[in-house]
């Protein structure tokens, strides 16, 4: 029987919260889920399907994300990162697995370097290590379009910077998540404030990834047609965790976490519980393992 908490919390005055369903027998730590693109604590369903039966799940309303508070500007990723702070110190549990997607990736990273001693296992999908100077204009010119009030173009730019469009490329659902994606993207234009510095620092990352990481368990994941952190650069960042692991799926593109998300839960689930990765049909033979500490 899972038992469901929500628990409301603040950093520096900005209201926030978190979800737990409490598993009454785990069989592993429990997981913390941190996604990106706005993405709240209930975006969540194929890991409440696949992990909450095995082990107790948080999910979250970060500052900006759900019904939390706005994010201000002038705090951004430091308040998010004290934020997770807070749901670990709330939680009390000795060890945790971390998850993070995308920004929610750069945030875990951040997480585990900052208390290595805290983290069982640490799974960053679609890390964003470094970006182009292509990327940088495309986001430019989205931005270019919401200061300048033309909402729907902002959506579609922004929706086009983040998926894979290339029909060379075979992915399930395409076009459903493609709308998806532009429809979430037209809502925060005009719901969340501050969404420029929010999309900056989630489409533009690198600094963060940097300082390195030993002693956590450490798998690194991405769609095989990630166009905003392509997986050779995943991999190279991947190289720089010792005993890190790093895996791509099949037909899939930065929004895997949508388009897999079935296949993103059953990875996660391996990981955190010690079964083999490389058994799960899914996954292209794209393997790196990291020489270890």
């Amino acid at each position: 029987m899972l038992e469901e908490i929500i628990r409301g919390l603040s950093v520096d005055h900005v209201r926030f919260a978190y979800r737990l369903l409490r598993h009454s027998a785990p069989v592993t730590e429990p997981v913390i889920v941190i996604g990106g693109g706005l993405q709240g604590m209930l975006g969540w369903p194929s890991m409440d399907d696949q992990i909450a039966p095995v082990t107790s799940l948080i999910t979250a309303d970060l500052p900006g994300m759900g019904d939390a508070d706005p994010l201000p500007a002038e705090l951004g990723t430091e308040l998010l990162c004290a934020a997770l702070d807070r749901i670990l110190d709330d939680l009390g549990e000795p060890q945790v697995n971390l998850f993070g997607f995308s920004y929610g990736a750069e945030l875990v990273f951040r997480c585990a370097q900052r208390r290595p001693q805290l983290v069982a296992r640490l799974a960053l999908g679609g890390a964003v290590p470094h970006t182009t100077a292509a990327q940088r204009d495309q986001v430019r010119r989205a931005a270019d379009h919401l200061a300048a009030g033309r909402v729907a173009e902002f959506a579609t730019a922004a929706a086009e910077a983040q998926l894979c469009l290339d029909e060379d490329h075979y992915i399930p659902r395409r076009d459903l998540v493609y709308r998806y994606v532009r429809r979430s993207m037209l809502h925060a234009a005009t719901t969340t404030p501050n969404l420029l510095d929010y999309l900056q620092r989630a489409l533009l990352g690198g600094q963060s990834f940097s300082g390195g990481l030993s002693g956590v368990p450490t798998l690194v994941f991405t769609g095989e047609h990630d166009t905003i952190s392509s997986p050779a650069r995943q991999r190279a960042f991947a190289a720089t965790v010792p005993g890190s692991r790093f895996r791509t799926i099949k037909d899939a593109d930065h929004w895997v976490v949508l388009e897999r998300a079935g296949d993103v839960a059953d990875l996660a689930l391996r990981f955190f519980t010690d079964r083999p990765l490389d058994t799960a049909t899914y996954l292209t033979g794209h393997v790196t393992t990291s020489p270890g500490v």
